[in-house]
């Protein structure tokens, strides 16, 4: 039986991840599989989600030599091969369009392993050679309730990343998160900060750029997740609920929102420790400039200068920036901005350098940016019509603003 794209039925399932496996063509790797073999995790999940993607992530526990197996299949079918713990031997292989990792069993039973893995959703396997689903913490049920829950918290314990993980959850699946854990969630929090940053980093980037993101942001803000309380309370946006996103489009949403949402949780230092990169560090310390600006000056009262350094600043990431403006401009702000001939909006120039310096006796130096600045501003604010009044207003200019020399 399948309700609300929902699988239920084990007979069903089965059939379905059969007619996956094949469809998606990883079924070749089965033959270098021992007898033991299952398979675990999200592909499952997904499967009964009725929710799988073109990018394929595998997870497949064997009884033993994980790594000899998985080297096997890497030399056989030249895929990328990476030994992620060479200690418990786990292993991972890229072929194309399917990432399949390979570990072994750390229990002395199936239902052992199982009940070592992080959430009952994830711990449903499919036994290959019994070609049956075993599923002892009552996953399929959790899945179908849409709740998140664990056997044991001490499993979160022994890799605090999959606290963070629940918010993923949240953020990508629109699950519930059961009550005990969230108990233990809010009493060892501060354990994510044992985790190597660049996981974080990663856990992160999943969460905002989910299709329930903001309620997985406003569960992170509540429960004070990194530990930000002076940041949280200082918030830029202290009611997420209430924006009305609709007015970007689907491909706005997915290019914006993540940085608009991450700037929620993280300022730039926490950005750093996690390893976010110096091009999207820069674009949060824009957006932390520019709102404490609002903060002191309503957008209105900001002076020609101010209000074309704003657009010059966030002309590439203005829809992440519009929410922190009054309801009443998001519309026009936003309409401006895709018109990409407004040239407020998007600052240009009539000249470069180049034609400057044919035309007009000065170098490059800090006098050419200015005065490049200088015509970029008259442009945005139409007192430029063409090429011959940029030069004559750029002449002019110097006349006015170049060094004088006795």
């Amino acid at each position: 039986m399948k309700e609300n794209n929902i699988y239920k039925d084990h007979t069903l399932i089965i059939n379905e991840l059969e007619r996956s496996i094949k469809l998606y063509n990883w079924d070749f790797i089965l033959s270098f599989l021992p007898v033991g073999s299952f398979l675990v995790g999200g592909y499952i999940r997904d499967i009964i989600l009725g929710r799988m993607s073109l990018e394929l992530d595998v997870d497949i526990v064997v009884p033993s030599s994980a790594i000899d197996i998985g080297q096997k299949i890497s030399d056989e079918f030249k895929g990328k091969f990476i030994v992620l713990d060479q200690e418990r031997e786990v292993v991972r292989i890229i072929l194309n369009h399917i990432s399949i990792d390979i570990a072994n069993q750390i229990s002395s039973t199936i239902e052992g392993d199982l009940k070592s893995r992080d959430f009952s959703i994830n711990a449903i396997a499919f036994l290959f050679d019994k070609n049956c689903l075993l599923d002892p913490l009552n996953g399929i049920k959790d899945i179908q309730m849409s709740l998140l829950r664990t056997y044991s918290t001490k499993n979160l314990l022994d890799d605090p990343l999959r606290i963070l993980r629940c918010f993923r959850f949240v953020s990508e699946l629109n699950f519930n998160i059961d009550k005990k854990l969230i108990n233990f969630i809010k009493k060892y929090r501060g354990k994510i900060n044992l985790v190597a940053e660049e996981r974080i980093n990663y856990e992160i980037k999943r969460i905002v750029k989910g299709p329930n993101a903001i309620e997985s942001i406003l569960l992170v803000k509540k429960f004070n997740i990194f530990g930000f309380e002076t940041l949280y309370k200082d918030s830029f946006i202290k009611d997420l609920e209430d924006i009305n996103f609709e007015k970007l489009s689907q491909t706005e949403k997915n290019k914006f929102l993540p940085l608009f949402l991450i700037v929620q949780i993280l300022d730039e230092v926490s950005m750093e420790q996690f390893k976010f990169s110096k091009a999207e560090i820069l674009k949060t310390k824009l957006l932390r400039k520019w709102h404490l600006i609002l903060r002191k000056k309503n957008i209105s009262q900001l002076n020609e200068l101010e209000r074309f350094d704003l657009h010059q600043e966030l002309e590439n990431i203005l829809p992440s920036f519009i929410f922190y403006l009054p309801k009443k401009l998001h519309s026009e702000w936003l309409n401006r901005w895709r018109d990409k001939d407004d040239k407020l909006f998007h600052p240009t120039n009539l000249v470069n350098g180049d034609v400057i310096k044919k035309h007009l006796k000065i170098k490059d130096g800090p006098l050419m940016g200015k005065l490049l600045y200088y015509l970029s501003k008259e442009l945005a604010y139409d007192r430029l019509q063409n090429f011959d009044e940029a030069i004559y207003k750029a002449k002019l200019w110097i006349e006015q603003n170049a060094p004088k020399c006795d």
